[in-house]
């Protein structure tokens, strides 16, 4: 059994898999991308998470659409219009008189008027406190998405980086059985095997190219899933490493921190308020309206015998409902049963919480114990292949052993390659599962997106159609 040895393919094999190395290595490739650096191109490109953006900034726009009922309604009205009399009248005495009178004329007429509520059942508050609760709600969504933007990210940047050394492993035990089956070859020509022995290495050779074609094809999607969610093509990619740092130390501080404060959770208590401003918003129905209106009106050449007028006008109007044929009623029950929805929803939000932090915990714990265990495994087929090499020098193992031999070798590092992706994947897991994955958290360096500046900026304006970007 001359040529590659089990030290040199073994190296070979290890080149690929070291690649994917879950922790920092002594030296990182040239220029290489890096984990950190991919999740700044997704919280700054993504689609998804932009669109959400333009969401929280739309919901914005409820706060002055509420405050709208504090303030002041004014309308000027203008007619202009050209008028052709001819009347004849009679006078109310015994002799009768007649008079008549005809002309053109061009009336006209501009006013303005003013109408300020002073009352309404207090509407225009609740209204507003709703819409501040659902902008709260919005931005809590929004980091929802941000979570599930930088855990994508994460996944396809470690599944490429998995995919890449998958492919690396797959070609060079490709090159390993073409070395393997030119042996055998060699063997079968000097009479030490049989043509049994040399079919086998075929066969082997042939599964082995396949096995490349496959992990190409899935190699090829994970790049599509990179550009995709990251925004970005690849280039080479440095490894990743975990984030247990940034997790609570147990189960059961994971499970307290995601049911207090996990986005989804605080999202749906928000939704609580909502819910409850729009009790208060349809009980305010039943209440009076209080308004002041203030007109002023300038009519010219209303009649051939007016020539000018002039009225200005203010005006106390109180209305008291007394019924409205029960629609109000209607819709403050539908009102209550939509909060109680609600609550029950925050429920949900905190049972879903709970029950994905457990799940992740339970798949970082595997993850953990997973390394090792490949680890042993890999260690293990390295030393049994060794010893299939050497027994079959001397007769002791046939060609198939050595064949199967490797292809264990092969499955371990395969397998320890996916063990290295699930460990730094399922960390990302475990802090978005408790709400902490987060740029700050992760002490990116990148501006983060602050929703608050955009709604400082049209949460008191009265007038104006242009966004604050210019639009």
């Amino acid at each position: 059994m001359a040529g590659w040895g089990p030290s040199k393919w073994v190296r070979g094999l290890a080149v690929g898999t070291i690649a994917c190395g879950a922790w920092p290595l002594t030296s990182l490739p040239v220029n290489a991308d890096s984990l950190e650096g991919a999740l700044v191109q997704a919280y700054q490109n993504n689609p998804s998470l932009n669109s959400q953006r333009a969401l929280v900034r739309a919901t914005d726009e409820g706060v002055p659409q509420a405050l709208s009922g504090y303030r002041p309604k004014v309308s000027v009205n203008a007619s202009i219009g050209q008028q052709y009399w001819d009347t004849t009248t009679r006078s109310a005495t015994f002799a009768a008189n007649y008079t008549q009178l005809s002309g053109n004329m061009t009336p006209n007429s501009y006013g303005v008027t003013a109408t300020q509520t002073l009352y309404n059942g207090f509407q225009t508050a609740n209204r507003t406190r709703q819409a501040e609760s659902q902008v709260q709600s919005a931005r809590e969504t929004l980091r929802v998405a941000e979570q599930q933007v930088l855990l994508n990210a994460v996944t396809a940047y470690m599944n490429l980086l998995r995919d890449t050394a998958t492919l690396d492993l797959q070609r060079r035990n490709v090159e390993v059985l073409q070395e393997q089956l030119r042996q055998t070859r060699d063997r079968f020509n000097v009479g030490e095997v049989t043509r049994t022995d040399v079919a086998q290495s075929e066969s082997r050779l042939a599964s082995g190219r396949s096995q490349v074609l496959s992990a190409e094809a899935t190699y090829k999607a994970s790049v599509a899933t990179y550009r995709q969610v990251i925004g970005v093509q690849p280039g080479k990619l440095a490894p990743g490493s975990p984030v247990d740092r940034f997790s609570p130390h147990d189960l059961a501080q994971s499970i307290g921190v995601g049911t207090a404060t996990h986005p989804s959770v605080t999202s749906a208590q928000y939704g609580v308020d909502v819910a409850l401003q729009a009790v208060k918003v349809a009980e305010g129905a039943l209440y009076p309206t209080l308004s002041l209106q203030g007109s002023v009106l300038q009519s010219n050449e209303s009649s051939l015998l007016q020539l000018k007028s002039f009225n200005a006008l203010v005006l106390g109007q109180l209305t008291v409902p007394i019924y409205q044929g029960g629609a109000e009623y209607s819709l403050i029950r539908q009102a209550k049963e939509t909060l109680g929805q609600r609550r029950l929803d925050l429920d949900t939000a905190r049972d879903a919480v709970r029950q994905n932090v457990v799940q992740s915990w339970g798949l970082l714990e595997a993850a953990k114990a997973n390394i090792e265990a490949t680890q042993a495994q890999v260690q293990a087929s390295e030393i049994a292949l060794n010893g299939v090499r050497e027994e079959a020098r001397v007769g002791q193992r046939t060609t198939l052993d050595v064949l199967n031999a490797q292809q264990e070798l092969v499955n371990a590092r395969v397998a320890l390659v996916s063990a290295q992706r699930d460990r730094v994947v399922d960390s990302y897991g475990l802090m978005a599962a408790v709400g902490r994955l987060s740029p700050q958290v992760l002490g990116l360096h990148v501006p983060t997106y602050d929703a608050g500046v955009h709604y400082q900026q049209v949460r008191d304006s009265w007038a104006g159609v242009r966004t604050p970007d210019g639009r």
